[in-house]
């Protein structure tokens, strides 16, 4: 007990099999409310790496696709400000140019002038850039039906197995689905996903084929693989818990914990209309919602506000994300990147995946060859192109003077960032 009492080493974990004593969690019914505990957030700098680099990384890695998925091959600068701005998760203040220009080994600018005479800023990929798109292409292919998968059980975690569109855009780069998934994923399963439209005006994926066999949780299939189906069975698991080095927990937080371990656990693909939403019960019920959530996504992470319009789909109530700050040994909250992202601590062994994807592999690429070109258009490598450049292999819709101005033509010269982050080591 004493090393709990001082603080837990980051190598500490609080055990998820509880043997001993398991009948005594079972005690509390629904008849007890919610102990209040807080447990202060820690920064942890590790998992705060796994997290950094992550939106330019998104950002990149969307605007690769849309030139791709151009017949041309090429953009004008005008074409990513304005049709496609809101795909990209940059922020309001960032120009696109600028961002463009910050990896140049990734996204090649060339001038094309308009009728009037005006030089027009237009991007392609590098022959780098094509060669990673394709294998990223290839490696979609070989495990889509992975990516199905995850969108499918996304979906039977809702009440009537449909989600907003809008609710699954929030979360198609953490499940791994190409940004246009509506128009190149989506159609090739039309014996599984309808689109329907809502009593709002909005537009659903609803689930139509269901599973025959009982889906299991991830917490559930780690105890069957521990051959735990007796546990499974009776509800009786508990959390993976673990603590970086200096958190700390206060006696009355530890014994809570470990009688909140042995509370029964609810699988989310469970009906849990029954429980109180005011008890431990339901609380274990709405943390293990959110840990099989992160299991679904890519990396174990996803922003914080990605889940905000999940409450009503998953049966979740007022406040629900705040389960994130009263179990930080179970989820982290990196405040990088100006926002919140939870991270199932679990997942990582430092700031590395335990279990890579392959999809994961090829961001790694793309934020290798992002960071390679950053450092060496700091280091002065690429000079800025200002003659016109003829392309034979791109079609160029040239437009008025007048036109290309009201497309934001003040974002064409870029601003030099002084501002070098870690995108991989």
């Amino acid at each position: 007990m004493l090393p709990w009492i001082l603080g837990v080493g980051k190598n500490f974990k609080f055990p998820s099999n509880h043997r001993p004593n398991l009948g005594l969690g079972f005690r509390y019914n629904q008849r007890y409310g919610l102990v209040n505990v807080k447990l202060k957030w820690v920064k942890d700098n590790v998992l705060d790496s796994a997290v950094t680099g992550a939106t330019d990384l998104k950002s990149a890695c969307t605007i690769v696709s849309i030139i791709a998925s151009n017949r041309d091959g090429c953009l004008p600068i005008y074409r990513l400000s304005g049709r496609h701005r809101g795909q990209l998760g940059l922020p309001q203040t960032l120009k696109v140019s600028t961002f463009l220009r910050k990896y140049p080994n990734i996204f090649d600018e060339f001038h094309v002038p308009d009728t009037g005479g005006t030089l027009v800023p237009w991007f392609r990929l590098t022959p780098d850039a094509i060669t990673l798109n394709q294998e990223a292409v290839e490696v979609f292919r070989e495990y889509e039906k992975d990516v199905l998968d995850r969108v499918c059980k996304l979906l039977v975690l809702s009440n009537d197995k449909m989600l907003p569109l809008a609710t699954i855009d929030q979360l198609k780069w953490d499940l791994g689905l190409p940004y246009d998934y509506v128009e190149s994923f989506i159609p090739n399963y039309k014996d599984v996903f309808s689109l329907i439209r809502l009593s709002d005006d909005r537009v659903g994926l609803k689930l139509i084929t269901r599973p025959n066999e009982r889906i299991f949780s991830q917490l559930e299939m780690s105890a069957i693989s521990e051959q735990r189906e007796e546990d499974v069975k009776s509800g009786r698991l508990g959390f993976h818990v673990g603590f970086q080095r200096g958190f700390g927990l206060k006696r009355k937080s530890i014994m809570w914990l470990e009688e909140w371990q042995k509370l029964p656990y609810t699988s989310p693909y469970f009906d849990s209309s029954h429980l109180d939403s005011r008890t431990d019960v339901s609380e274990k019920r709405i943390v293990g919602v959110f840990h099989e959530l992160l299991h679904l996504t890519i990396e174990k992470k996803t922003e914080r506000k990605n889940v905000s319009n999940l409450r009503k789909p998953l049966n979740l109530p007022q406040k629900f994300t705040k389960v994130f700050e009263r179990h930080p040994g179970i989820f982290y909250i990196s405040k990088k990147n100006n926002t919140q992202t939870v991270v199932l601590r679990e997942a990582y062994d430092g700031r590395q995946l335990i279990n890579r994807h392959p999809i994961s592999e090829i961001r790694d690429k793309f934020a290798c060859l992002m960071m390679e070109g950053f450092l060496d258009r700091s280091r002065g490598l690429y000079k800025k192109q200002i003659a016109r450049e003829d392309e034979s292999h791109c079609v160029f819709n040239v437009v008025s003077k007048e036109e290309s101005e009201g497309y934001m033509f003040s974002e064409y010269e870029s601003d030099e960032t002084s501002n070098l982050f870690r995108l991989c080591e």
